[in-house]
């Protein structure tokens, strides 16, 4: 591939506007809607993400999914000697990889062409996530005093104790059908991505949520219609991912919680507070169904992070 110049973060595109639609469309903006609905990035992050992204297909001139390891060596490679940030390569590379993996998690690619690429050491972020006094706030926001009363709102307190008990991701939360579901052994069956399957443990307190969910608010919820969801919506279908996005984005302004936060926030509070009471980090991965312990082990930072706090905040040499 001759090389081009990596310069600037988006070369300018071709003048072929079918062209433009097949470098920077439908497959950018599935994974985009993805990136919104699963983690609820700002629309800053996003913005960057598709600027990576687009940038990177016009520097190939082709289909992004045709890319091989070689082509993104030599791209980042490129924007190094152009002197771009290795912050901003490593920013390029996340965006990249995130998208070849949700690829490959789709069937789109048979192969990761960034799973052998190292980027910057730089330092990794840590999530965001809510305090223990956060959730519980969170948590009482639904109006849920009368499960026949407001059935919707004892729902989604019963949606948010699951959440928070479980660290499910929002997509399996909403997948979740009454099959599903074992009050005798407190655990929830949960097909995550790639398609495996894993048993989380509930926890006494949502459990005891869902038991009397199942008697009380979900039948007034369907009002004599049927459905297998375990959260039907107010149609008697599953609920969409979008929905309880929106849901907890108006749970978290009633609940006082002053900054912008997604079913992914419970997710990481989740763990976040069982490291936190000295949970094992192995336990931590199957529960949250991460691939890799590595993944998990920004958790044991997160940890860190308040302990050196705590200690500065409460010791008398801090």
């Amino acid at each position: 591939m001759r090389s081009r110049d990596a310069s600037q973060p988006n070369p300018a595109p071709s003048q072929d506007p079918h062209d433009l639609n097949r470098l920077c469309g439908s497959a950018i903006d599935a994974h985009l809607d993805y990136l919104w609905l699963e983690r609820g990035l700002s629309r800053a992050t996003l913005t960057g993400y598709r600027q990576d992204l687009v940038g990177l297909a016009h520097w190939l001139r082709r289909d992004l999914n045709t890319a091989a390891e070689a082509d993104l060596q030599q791209y980042l490679a490129e924007c190094l000697a152009a002197r771009r940030s290795p912050r901003t390569v490593a920013r390029l590379l996340s965006a990249a990889r995130g998208f070849y993996r949700r690829a490959v998690e789709t069937g789109a690619i048979a192969a990761d062409p960034t799973a052998n690429l190292s980027s910057p050491l730089l330092g990794r972020p840590l999530p965001g996530s809510l305090s223990e006094e956060e959730v519980e706030r969170l948590l009482n926001a639904p109006r849920s005093d009368d499960p026949f009363g407001e059935p919707t709102g004892y729902r989604d307190r019963v949606m948010l104790e699951t959440l928070y008990a479980t660290g499910l991701r929002v997509s399996e939360l909403v997948s979740l059908t009454l099959a599903t579901v074992n009050l005798r052994t407190g655990a929830v069956q949960v097909v995550g991505k790639g398609g495996k399957e894993r048993l989380v443990p509930v926890g006494e307190v949502a459990l005891a949520w869902i038991e009397r969910y199942l008697t009380t608010a979900r039948p007034a919820v369907l009002k004599g219609r049927r459905s297998d969801a375990l959260f039907p919506s107010n149609r008697a279908k599953a609920m969409t991912r979008q929905t309880f996005w929106h849901a907890i984005k108006r749970y978290a302004i009633a609940a006082g919680i002053g900054r912008d936060i997604s079913p992914h926030t419970l997710r990481h509070a989740f763990a976040t507070h069982l490291v936190n009471h000295g949970a094992d980090l192995r336990a931590v991965q199957l529960m949250l169904g991460h691939a890799d312990l590595s993944t998990t082990q920004i958790y044991t930072h997160v940890a860190r992070d308040r302990l050196k706090r705590l200690h500065s905040e409460h010791h008398p040499r801090g």
